[in-house]
């Protein structure tokens, strides 16, 4: 396995690349069409350590360019056993990746066309196992849908695409992990009307003073030198819990701003990034119910004639 070094900015992809030619190409060599070919082969090249040579920065453009080149094998025109190869090192470099939540492998609609095409010819050939990855990679929700085909000259343009779109879904994921709990209302807890800061306030110097006269009207009678420090207040109580209020704002509205969530919503109004997750789920939803209706369609269509 060759490893890359240097700038993750400006990572050559060039090793990376060869290595998954290598990869395929010994599958193909050996006329190999299953699943568990592809696992010897991969495990007997240490395959995995591909992604020790993972650059600190720029994660987006080093697993989209690993996808598009292995698809790029996947919908070509050659041989079969080159195709499955391809789609068996596309499955198995999204199921090891040491990402989470892990990077979804982005595929245009001509690709899928030709995705499709390649799991009737497997069929064909009696590899069913063909089908069962497909299905598997869908059931994980694993494709990322596009209608651009993600060349060399895109790759750059298609990312930074991506990368947005990864970020909007870890932040609905966040949303999601604090919804409807014990954590949320903490977060959105006003501390001021929780804890009556006013009468807090007003009872603490209330308190202050009557402490105060009470050593004042001993002193009339008794010596008060040793216990006069008592009527010494350094700070009020309702100060105390005023300033740690304000301190609790400050941070709740930094953590608003590095969340990108906002105050409590009405509970009839949807907070603006779960109607995003909502539609995020289900434009996911159609295109893969989209494609896996299709897919059984055409398997149905072939067992037929």
């Amino acid at each position: 396995m060759q490893q890359q070094k240097g700038s993750c900015k400006r990572i050559d992809m060039y090793p990376f690349k060869l290595d998954i030619d290598e990869l395929i190409d010994e599958f193909a060599e050996r006329g190999s069409t299953t699943l568990a070919d592809m696992k010897r082969i991969w495990m007997s090249r240490k395959f995995s350590y591909i992604y020790e040579a993972k650059p600190s920065t720029g994660l987006s453009f080093f697993m989209q360019s690993l996808y598009a080149h292995t698809i790029g094998h996947m919908v070509s025109n050659d041989s079969l056993s080159r195709r499955l190869g391809a789609l068996y090192c596309l499955y198995c470099l999204y199921e090891i990746q040491p990402f989470k939540p892990p990077f979804k492998i982005y595929i245009s609609l001509g690709e899928l066309e030709k995705l499709n095409k390649l799991v009737v010819d497997a069929k064909e050939q009696g590899v069913k196992v063909a089908t069962l990855v497909v299905k598997k990679m869908l059931e994980k929700n694993a494709f990322l849908f596009g209608s651009v085909d993600l060349n060399e000259g895109s790759v750059n343009q298609t990312v930074t695409g991506l990368s947005d779109l990864q970020n909007k879904r870890i932040k609905c994921a966040y949303n999601r992990l604090i919804a409807n709990s014990g954590i949320e209302e903490l977060i959105h807890m006003d501390m001021g009307m929780h804890i009556d800061l006013n009468r807090l306030k007003r009872m603490s110097t209330a308190y202050s003073e009557a402490k105060r006269l009470a050593i004042q009207e001993a002193g009339e009678v008794v010596d008060i030198q040793n216990i006069k420090h008592i009527s010494d207040d350094g700070e009020l109580i309702g100060d105390v819990v005023e300033k740690i209020n304000e301190n609790w704002n400050t941070e709740r509205e930094m953590y608003y701003l590095q969340t990108g969530l906002k105050q409590h919503p009405a509970p009839d109004e949807l907070h603006p990034y779960q109607q995003q997750c909502q539609q995020l789920e289900s434009q996911d939803v159609d295109n893969i119910d989209d494609f896996s209706r299709q897919l059984e369609l055409e398997l149905f269509e072939e067992e037929s004639q």
